[in-house]
């Protein structure tokens, strides 16, 4: 002990004994000479057993001798290592653990000690290995997802340029998938899902790809074909396979695929081109029948010409964007506070009814306004919107209920968001805590440093912020850490399945446990059921949504559901 030390070998011992890491320590020639409770806890070695001993006994034989001699290299360096490593316990069992390692000198600079210190990472290993296969993967059907589609399509094309190869790119729609959603409900619309993702994969061979990009829509990467024949055999096939009808429950299910097929590098020498001309296919598949594929051709392009026609539709609506004459209105999902059962909030949800087309579905639209830069009026208006219809609220003597408003990729990178929201709240007369702003897990990942900027100023206002679909993206969580946000939004296609998934309950437990350490409020949306409501309660969600509470409202039915609960 140093002179003025307040530590006396008392505590230290104390310390050293009640530590939850495990502690070995060694003399100058790395024989061990005291080990602690926790150590014999984790290792199940006992100091008896091993005193005297190399703590090499441990070694798993997983770790490379040049990882050993670059650790002894550092400590000899630094006197301190520290890194993941696989060790062996006394029953033979493997595991993963942080270890760090000191040396201990003496007065004239020799080595008295070595002091290890270790703790068994495996659940941690496991949580990690689950957020990457999640980052790269569908959590419904367990196929690769348009990330990892994109990824793996870019590598295959650069093979084939290399090597003078045929690539086929197949878009797999299937037919009248929606009615199934509308009259069985998504319980039946998601395991025919999986039953179609299953019958896919026996379709193709070890080396093809076959992944979900979202909805009903797959893809198939053929990457080394002979010729245009190769591709047809295998539609034919996929026609076949998913035409035959499906049984769930008492329900015999019938999903026919329209397939459109675009080849590489006739078609196109980029995944972007070959993409569109097999959506392009893919609808031509539809107006000849359904249940059948076609190959790209010119002509096919009336297909973008659609797509045109419907974005000019767009454009008309947002020329006309106004509170008394819009095509476009706002409806509102109540949010619920878990303990309580009190309408804490409203999230406003964009709907539009064309004079025409008559209702569109904000997944039909949402994506086109998003690729063609048009998210940015819409989102513009619904903030102006939900701020107008929020002090209207408060007018009427509802006060305390906060109103949600989903943020675009877009609208974050645009220098007006903020003077806008100010506007806003100035022109309404609001405070910065009645509004939160949503921005999905993909968005904030997209330009974190320009995203983490303009939530800081956000949330400089007062403005709570929250990550919405979380689970769903491919976020780093030590980014997340660092943004200022108040809310995670756990996803609704976990939840939808947590009373018969054990991974999706798990992966809610843990989504759940995780927020609250990091100061977060957890919110769940898509709650459908009682049980989903009790388990989510249970596990200390702060804030439920759903159709169990209610659907989004106009806005004079969201103000008699807020009265009435």
């Amino acid at each position: 002990m140093t002179a003025g030390n307040p530590l006396s070998g008392a505590v230290l011992l104390r310390a050293f004994e009640q530590s939850h890491e495990a502690i070995l320590i060694s003399d100058r020639n790395n024989r061990v000479i005291a080990v602690n409770p926790a150590f014999t806890a984790l290792t199940g070695y006992t100091l008896d057993e091993i005193s005297g001993q190399d703590p090499k006994f441990l070694a798993s034989g997983r770790v490379s001798s040049d990882f050993y001699t670059d650790m002894w290299q550092t400590l000899s360096e630094q006197d301190f290592w520290e890194g993941e490593i696989w060790d062996k316990r006394k029953d033979g069992s493997i595991y993963p653990k942080w270890l760090a390692i000191s040396i201990i000198r003496d007065d004239r600079g020799a080595v008295r000690n070595y002091v290890a210190s270790f703790t068994d990472i495996t659940a941690s290993k496991e949580a990690a290995d689950r957020l990457a296969h999640l980052a790269y993967h569908d959590p419904l059907t367990e196929l690769p997802n348009r990330l990892a589609f994109e990824l793996h399509l870019s590598q295959a094309l650069r093979v084939a340029q290399r090597e003078d190869r045929q690539l086929a790119l197949m878009l797999i729609d299937l037919d009248n998938f929606k009615n199934i959603n509308d009259t069985l409900g998504h319980h039946f619309g998601d395991a025919l899902l999986q039953r179609v993702a299953a019958r896919l994969r026996e379709c193709v061979r070890s080396s093809d790809l076959v992944a979900r990009l979202g909805g009903d829509e797959f893809v198939v990467v053929l990457p080394e074909i002979s010729s245009p024949r190769t591709a047809t055999r295998v539609a034919e096939k996929i026609n076949r396979q998913l035409a035959e009808p499906t049984q769930i429950e008492e329900h015999l299910l019938y999903a026919t695929p329209s397939i459109g097929i675009s080849l590489y590098p006739g078609d196109g020498d980029d995944a972007g081109t070959l993409l569109r001309n097999a959506d392009a296919a893919m609808y031509h598949a539809k107006n000849s029948g359904r249940n059948n594929h076609q190959f790209y051709a010119a002509q096919m392009n009336e297909a973008a010409s659609e797509r045109l026609q419907f974005e000019s539709a767009l454009r008309q609506a947002i020329s006309n964007l106004s509170p008394a004459a819009s095509d476009f209105v706002l409806h509102f999902q109540p949010q619920i506070h878990a303990a309580s059962g009190r309408v804490i909030g409203l999230e406003a949800l964009l709907r539009w009814t064309h004079p025409t087309l008559g209702p569109v579905s904000p997944n039909r639209f949402i994506g086109i306004a998003e690729e063609t830069g048009l998210i940015q009026p819409i989102g513009d208006w619904v903030i102006w919107e939900a701020c107008r219809h929020l002090s209207a609220m408060k007018a009427r003597g509802i006060n305390n209920v906060r109103m949600a408003i989903n943020v675009s990729a877009h609208q974050l990178r645009s220098d007006s968001l903020i003077s806008l929201i100010h506007g806003a709240m100035a022109c309404y007369d609001l405070t910065p805590s009645e509004l939160e702003l949503e921005v999905t897990e993909t968005t904030a990942m997209q330009n974190p440093e320009a995203t983490r900027g303009i939530l800081d100023r956000l949330a400089a206002m007062g403005i709570k912020l929250a990550i919405d679909d979380f689970g769903t993206g491919y976020s780093s969580l030590a980014y997340l850490k660092h943004l200022p946000i108040h809310r995670l939004k756990l996803d609704r296609s976990f939840v939808k399945d947590l009373e018969e998934d054990a991974n999706d309950a798990a992966i809610c437990a843990a989504t759940i446990a995780l927020g609250h350490n990091l100061g977060l409020e957890l919110v769940a949306e898509g709650v459908e059921t009682d049980l989903q409501r009790e388990f989510l309660s249970r596990l200390g969600c702060d804030v439920l949504q759903g159709f169990f509470y209610s659907r989004a409202l106009p806005f004079e039915e969201a103000l008699a559901y807020i009265q009435a609960s």
